[in-house]
């Protein structure tokens, strides 16, 4: 994807954001509609240029979750986006914010607009400024990038995440069992919500219509990946939905599928397909509760399969239970404790063979006493 070239007649080491942007627009958006608003101005400012794919890269989003943004402002009528014959998205005018543009485009009339060149070997589009504007010069300038379709873009997504005001806050809040699902949540976070995470809560059960289990289990697999950010969650909760989960036993088919670890170690294991639940906990024991790396149990796992076809995994726990025990770190301890068994392996192998050495010597010896014997047979 080209890259969005910055236009600017002066250059500055800081970016001005409108109060009005702050008061009006900010507490309806969320993180990443302001991150990407705010950063496009930050690299006009600074006259740099960027992308989608580079916003997207940035702040750990996908280009739909940038495109997504950008049309979610261009709705709240403070940028246009323009469009190629193509339907490619080739431009973006970013309008000046004040009280004045605010009211000129309530009226549905241009506020400071800027004119966006097409890419190189591309005709610039059409651009429709009032007169007034014309003639005036840009104030911001995005040159212009090719992005997905334009009906890509601006379709409504079903899983688009609403602007929940306090009021509809506070009514699900007051929903029989909200109560203890926020709990559940605060309790794997290991805090108190902000209003903010609550709304992304609401949003799970009211747009994707998670149930509660399914909810509880996605903090638990977030939260059991080290991954507490809630824009984290929310990315894992609507792929989720787009697939079609509606259960944690779905859930965790999926998450299992795609965990690199867990296929290894199946593999490694001469296993094909998802782990069975038992199997499962072996594994997240081995992983989570043994705190092994892969390397420790695919040592485990290998030398499971040269000993035994059955119970594998029993086989490989009592392994790696005798690591655990032995306190194994790395992979050179399991050295270490070889070399020692094989030490001691051979101390017992010299000690049975030198009591061995003499055939007679395997059974107790008996002590007669033959002056007696021999008494005893004249006597009869």
């Amino acid at each position: 994807m080209s890259r969005l070239t910055i236009y600017k007649n002066n250059h500055k080491e800081s970016t001005v954001i409108s109060n009005l942007f702050i008061d009006e627009y900010m507490a309806d958006a969320n993180d990443a509609q302001i991150k990407v608003y705010l950063y496009l101005l930050r690299m006009m400012d600074a006259h740099q240029a960027t992308s989608v794919s580079d916003m997207a890269d940035k702040f750990n989003y996908t280009e739909k979750d940038v495109i997504r943004a950008l049309t979610y402002w261009e709705k709240r009528q403070l940028m246009d986006l323009d469009y190629d014959d193509n339907q490619n998205l080739v431009g973006i005018h970013i309008h000046e914010l004040s009280a004045s543009a605010e009211a000129d485009m309530e009226c549905n009339i241009p506020a400071a607009s800027c004119f966006v060149p097409a890419p190189m070997g591309k005709t610039a589009p059409a651009v429709s400024v009032s007169s007034a504007l014309a003639n005036s010069a840009p104030r911001k300038v995005v040159a212009a990038f090719t992005a997905p379709s334009a009906a890509e873009s601006t379709a409504v997504s079903p899983y688009e995440k609403p602007s929940y005001s306090a009021d509809r806050l506070q009514e699900f809040k007051n929903q029989q069992g909200a109560a203890q699902l926020l709990f559940i949540a605060e309790s794997y976070i290991g805090r108190p919500l902000t209003p903010a995470e609550m709304k992304t809560i609401l949003y799970f059960t009211d747009v994707l219509h998670f149930s509660d289990d399914l909810i509880d289990y996605l903090l638990q697999y977030c939260v059991d990946r080290d991954k507490k950010d809630f824009k984290y969650i929310e990315k894992v909760a609507v792929s989720w939905a787009e697939q079609g989960i509606t259960s944690p036993k779905q859930a965790q088919k999926m998450s299992t599928r795609y965990d690199k670890n867990v296929y290894v170690i199946m593999n490694g294991l001469g296993k094909s397909g998802s782990p069975t639940m038992k199997e499962m906990e072996y594994i997240t024991r081995w992983l989570k509760d043994y705190n092994f790396s892969t390397d420790i149990i695919m040592e485990a796992c290998e030398r499971t399969v040269l000993a035994t076809d059955k119970h594998r995994f029993e086989y490989a726990e009592s392994i790696l239970n005798n690591w655990k025990r032995q306190n194994v770190q790395h992979k050179s301890d399991i050295l270490t404790i070889d070399d020692r068994y094989q030490q001691r392996k051979k101390a017992a192998g010299a000690t049975a063979q030198k009591q061995s050495s003499n055939r007679f010597n395997q059974f107790t010896q008996n002590q007669y006493d033959f002056d007696v014997l021999e008494q005893e047979l004249l006597s009869n």
